[in-house]
Formats: C-alpha cells, sequence, structure tokens
C-alpha cells in the first residue's frame, strides 16, 4: 500500500510572503529591487495564481532575510512535517 503525503499548504506559503512584506512595510515594487524579481511575479505568487520556481523562493528569503526552511515551513501548516531523518 502506497502512503501519500498531505498536499502542500500553498496557501500558507503565499500568506507568510505577504506577511512577510508587510511586516517589513515593503510595497511590491520594494520587494521586487530586493530580489530581482518582476512585480507583477511577484503579485502572482502572492494572489495565488501562480506559485514561483524553487529559485524564485531562494531570491524571496535572500530579499526577506529568512531562511528558505522559514518559508517552506508554512507548507506544511495545518498537518505533521516529515520527521527529520538525521542520524
Amino acid at each position: 500500500m502506497t502512503i501519500f503525503p498531505p498536499d502542500p499548504n500553498l496557501t500558507a506559503l503565499r500568506l507568510e510572503l505577504g506577511r512577510l512584506r508587510g511586516e517589513r512595510g515593503w510595497s511590491y515594487d520594494e520587494l521586487a529591487r530586493r530580489s530581482g524579481l518582476a512585480r507583477r511575479t511577484l503579485i502572482e505568487i502572492e494572489q495565488g495564481r501562480t506559485i514561483g520556481s524553487l529559485k524564485t523562493w531562494h531570491a524571496l528569503a535572500h530579499a526577506l532575510d529568512v531562511s528558505v526552511d522559514h518559508l517552506f515551513g508554512a507548507l506544511c501548516k495545518g498537518h505533521t512535517p516529515p520527521a527529520d531523518s538525521e542520524g
């Protein structure tokens, strides 16, 4: 029997992006300037029309001065994240 993981919470991910941007008082233009991403891309991500690539999220994490782990941790909101497999 195959056990599938829960669906990632993409809504929580985009809301975390909006929260972090708002917490800093940044407009889309400011985040675009700091991340090197297009303003339109940022709007589409926050509004849930696109998810963006790993490279996009990496640029956002650096611009917002948070870890990629912090951003992607939102994907598990509402369910138990997988256990750390180190050791």
